[in-house]
């Protein structure tokens, strides 16, 4: 709190900031981010920006590589098989899976971005991948980040996270169905 406090405004700002930037620099600590702004913001608003923020700096990293990378990579795995078809099952990935993948903790998100900007896969599912998973992933980070020890002490916030990737999983069956993005 002493750290809140000194920082004042610019704290929840540069919180905001650093969790665009761990997206695409996966050096930075999102656990710690996303923490700050639950204490900073309290849990509702906390999630809420950590969430948005979350999803900004992975649709940056995205076209980062989209855009940046996409064709040079994409001429260079054509000639590489093994490479080509990792490629191909990062492409032909499921929205559960991507959503699984992405609600999970410690998958590295930087990782994930990189992957789908440099694969085929679609934005639109990539996005509705990463919109569904970030839910649990913030989630779990805001609510372990700021009560480590009372989660320990009270799995019941380890099972809502649990049942939060599950009912995020079944959302992506029934957006895949409805929407059509395999």
């Amino acid at each position: 709190m002493n750290i809140i406090s000194l920082l004042g405004v610019w704290g929840p700002i540069l919180g905001c900031v650093f969790i665009v930037i761990e997206s695409i620099v996966p050096i930075l600590p999102l656990a710690v981010f996303i923490t700050f702004n639950f204490m900073s913001f309290g849990h509702l608003i906390g999630f809420i920006i950590s969430w948005i923020f979350t999803l900004i700096g992975c649709v940056i990293s995205f076209f980062i590589f989209r855009k940046g990378f996409y064709k040079k990579f994409k001429r260079f795995t054509d000639s590489k098989g093994k490479l080509k078809n990792f490629m191909k099952s990062i492409s032909n990935i499921t929205l559960g899976q991507l959503v699984v993948l992405t609600a999970v903790p410690f998958t590295p998100a930087f990782a994930v971005n990189i992957a789908a900007g440099l694969s085929n896969i679609s934005f639109k599912k990539y996005f509705v991948g990463i919109f569904l998973g970030k839910i649990s992933l913030v989630y779990f980070w805001g609510y372990i980040g700021t009560s480590l020890i009372e989660s320990l002490k009270n799995p019941i916030i380890l099972i809502r996270i649990f049942f939060l990737v599950l009912v995020m999983y079944i959302i992506s069956q029934f957006v895949n169905k409805k929407v059509n993005l395999e």
